[in-house]
């Protein structure tokens, strides 16, 4: 196994990996500072695209460009730096700004919201169809976090960080509807934040976690099967990308940390590359609008 920071940008909430498997490039976002940054790994040149909102996920559209959930809404993004505002599902909530989010196997956009001073529980989950509906599943969390499937597209994975859990879903993909629910791991104090998360092709579940400077491997009942230490406190999110879905990508965050802890940590805010862990992971599911 080898662990290599890939692109030290110094994100201060990096967040949301996104492999695309057409072009080869690595997507993921700068939360607080808010931009949309783009790998190259054969170059391993990087950009940035500066966005007018913060902004908490993106996913690659069938159409071209990007969704995105962002602080007044979902958006469609180009890369030539146009971003319309497609729907505005909380606009009666400025107190709340979206958070995570991913597409399911039926293209349908999903992302959750959360309290911005990380308080109340004011987060809920939202479905943003092809046809642009948008559908709200009350959650009442504070930080909604890690929407992700497993391959087959029936258990559905939610975080509640404030509350150092993960839930799992049974998941309807034709209707589109999470079912019931039960924790799937509960962190303790020692463990941190869960934050984002990435399941591999074989159901393996693969979580950050916050202000513990580690990525956590469970099995699909949830016993954990291996812990990674990566030189960051805030590991936000990864996913499997590279030609063969066999190298596992990791973003990092700085907000919250001492200068102490900075130059302890040089590379928090870094986006890592994990290589030799012997798992595969699956294409992202575009946004079918």
């Amino acid at each position: 196994m080898k662990i290599d920071c890939v692109a030290d940008v110094k994100c201060t909430l990096g967040e949301g990996p996104v492999w695309d498997e057409r072009a080869g490039h690595l997507y993921w976002v700068d939360i607080k500072a808010p931009a949309i940054w783009r790998l190259d790994p054969k170059t391993g040149a990087t950009q940035n695209w500066p966005m007018p909102h913060r902004i908490g996920a993106v996913a690659l559209r069938e159409k071209g460009g990007l969704v995105a959930a962002m602080k007044p809404g979902f958006a469609f993004v180009d890369l030539d730096g146009n971003v319309d505002i497609i729907a505005r599902p909380e606009a009666n909530v400025p107190t709340n700004r979206f958070n995570d989010g991913a597409c399911d196997a039926r293209g349908r956009f999903w992302a959750g919201t959360m309290d911005d001073e990380e308080k109340s529980p004011t987060g809920h989950l939202y479905r943003l169809d092809p046809d642009r509906t948008v559908t709200r599943f009350d959650a009442g969390f504070v930080i909604t976090n890690a929407i992700r499937w497993n391959k087959e597209g029936d258990r559905l994975y939610f975080v509640d960080s404030a509350a150092r859990t993960i839930w799992l879903y049974d998941f309807d993909l034709e209707s589109g509807r999470p079912g019931a629910c039960r924790v799937f791991a509960q962190l303790t104090e020692a463990d941190g934040w869960p934050d984002g998360l990435c399941v591999d092709a074989d159901g393996d579940v693969w979580g950050a976690h916050w202000g513990a400077g580690r990525i956590t491997r469970y099995k699909a009942d949830g016993t954990k099967l291996q812990t990674i230490a990566l030189p960051a406190p805030n590991v936000t999110c990864c996913t499997f990308g590279g030609a063969n879905f066999d190298t596992l990508y990791i973003t990092t965050a700085r907000i919250g940390l001492t200068d102490a802890q900075l130059k302890q940590h040089p590379l928090a805010g870094g986006t890592f590359a994990i290589t030799g862990l012997g798992a595969r992971g699956f294409a992202a599911p575009r946004f079918a609008g």
